[in-house]
């Protein structure tokens, strides 16, 4: 069974999904960078790049986002199953290529510098990039997502069984009858109530109403639509008959679960419940010893091998090592054991984590094709319970498998973290040795240029020791080669690679 967990403070929202005692997933709600997925927006193009077929929008952020012409809406695309932008995410992630859409056109006969424009961000801003677009507007409710530019009726292909699937396509078609639009049958509607489905319905109809006027009144930059808060959107997206309840600290926000439950949700209502124990709820539950242990390169395994994470501009790495693990079989079993671990550890460290792009993961070598192949169903296996898309490259060379997952939101890590101000990101800093090689050249350089009584270097304690130590001739070669002394300091604020040669 799961459970729900949010933590609220007054600049941030914290909430964890935790399956049997184990965290499963974390989101972030920061007052100072909310996240914008979700969002719509009344946009002007402001550039239009034929080469990249892609076009920059002002929607009044600090930076202009980026839209496809892949991501434009044009004609209403043919009927389909859905099933690929049906996994119940909810949060209009879905780009226009997702939708069934013809070959895509040049961008410049789709839109045009100045033009106005309704656009839904699918990708939040990250690092120096600004947000992605669409103009394949979603709508989620609790069991239906709205596509107004869309046609026909897609079901969630997490929604296994095909009568079903049938059903509630058919009962879909039927209410929406000849009006636009499309609509996907989201995961939540397996086994809901008919009547709860055309509620839904008719909400969306009124909110894409509420949207139209709202895109009309407004001055472009503006924000015409937010999607709702996180302990909102996780009872949304969360909340199903597998949650045995939904914990959270706040009285404030317990309100509002409460009422959004009430008027949405009523099947939910007995499983939303305040805590008001002593300890915080996130350390009660083993959430915050998660999240250190989630900012970690190595993820230790029960069998005593690890895995090692490593993120980078370009792509995620994951090494698989057997560690201390040894085995009492042959060597073949051990690494297949190690490896069928490891498997399992990666999907959760992936959603965990929340890495998203290209993502090469290093399974430890193994000899049987048999086991090989079992490897591979189990990795694919464990990444079926990941709500964001996932796709696993076959046959990736030198046994390396390559896989992406859609990334919407930043990791965890560029969540929490900056950049070391000493390696500047580098994961690594110059060694001391290196460093006093460096203090010398530039020293030397130093003195020779001026006509000083003495020099000054002031550096980290660990390199003043290695001048006075290991270092020693070469201090004194360099006092004989500038005739003139050279004086130590130690700085215990400057780090390693910081020194400071000053001319006295």
């Amino acid at each position: 069974m799961r459970e729900i967990l949010v933590n609220v403070t007054p600049r941030e929202t914290r909430a964890a999904v935790v399956e049997n005692g184990v965290t499963q997933e974390l989101y972030i709600e920061r007052a100072s960078r909310r996240g914008l997925v979700g969002n719509l927006y009344k946009g002007r193009v402001s550039r239009v790049l034929p080469g990249m077929q892609a076009a920059f929008i002002d929607i009044g952020l600090e930076r202009t986002a980026f839209l496809h012409a892949g991501d434009i809406a044009r004609a209403a695309p043919a009927e389909g199953d859905g099933s690929g932008n049906g996994n119940g995410n909810g949060n209009g992630s879905g780009s226009g290529n997702g939708h069934g859409a013809p070959a895509v056109p040049d961008i410049g006969s789709l839109v045009l510098p100045g033009a106005e424009i309704l656009v839904q961000v699918i990708k939040d801003p990250m690092g120096s990039k600004g947000a992605r677009l669409s103009t394949y507007v979603s709508l989620p409710s609790r069991f239906l997502v709205f596509m107004p530019y869309g046609r026909g009726v897609g079901v969630s292909s997490r929604i296994g069984d095909e009568q079903e699937r049938s059903e509630l396509r058919e009962a879909v078609r039927e209410w929406a009858g000849s009006a636009a639009g499309g609509y996907i049958v989201r995961t939540a509607a397996h086994a809901a109530p008919r009547e709860a489905l055309r509620a839904d319905m008719l909400y969306l109809a009124r909110l894409w109403e509420h949207v139209r006027q709202e895109q009309l009144r407004l001055p472009v930059g503006s924000l015409v639509h937010e999607d709702l808060s996180l302990p909102l959107r996780m009872l949304r997206d969360e909340m199903g008959p597998d949650v045995r309840r939904l914990l959270v600290d706040s009285p404030v926000q317990l309100e509002r679960l409460l009422g959004f439950a009430g008027a949405f949700m009523p099947e939910a209502l007995p499983a939303i419940e305040a805590y008001t124990g002593p300890r915080p709820l996130f350390e009660l539950h083993g959430v915050e010893a998660e999240i250190v242990r989630a900012l970690d390169r190595q993820v230790p395994l029960q069998s005593g091998g690890h895995i090692v994470i490593d993120q980078t501009e370009s792509m995620t790495t994951v090494d698989v090592n057997t560690g201390g693990f040894v085995g009492n079989r042959n060597p073949e079993d051990t690494v297949f054991r190690t490896n069928l671990e490891a498997a399992v550890a990666i999907a959760r460290q992936l959603r965990l984590r929340n890495l998203g792009g290209i993502i090469v993961v290093d399974f430890i070598d193994m000899q049987d094709a048999a086991h090989r192949e079992q490897l591979l169903a189990a990795f694919q296996a464990a990444l079926a319970a990941d709500r964001a898309q996932t796709q696993v490259a076959l046959g990736a060379p030198l046994g390396l498998v390559a896989m992406t997952r859609k990334r919407t939101r930043e990791s965890l890590e560029h969540l929490l973290c900056e950049p070391c101000p000493a390696c500047q990101g580098r994961g690594f800093v110059r060694s001391v040795e290196t460093v006093c090689h460096e203090i010398y050249r530039e020293a030397l350089r130093q003195g020779a240029q001026f006509q000083v009584k003495e020099l000054v270097i002031l550096a980290h304690p660990e390199v003043i020791e290695r001048l006075l130590d290991e270092e020693a001739l070469a201090l004194a070669d360099l006092e004989q080669r500038l005739g003139r002394p050279v004086r130590l300091q130690a700085e215990a604020r400057h780090s390693v690679e910081q020194y400071d040669i000053v001319l006295a």
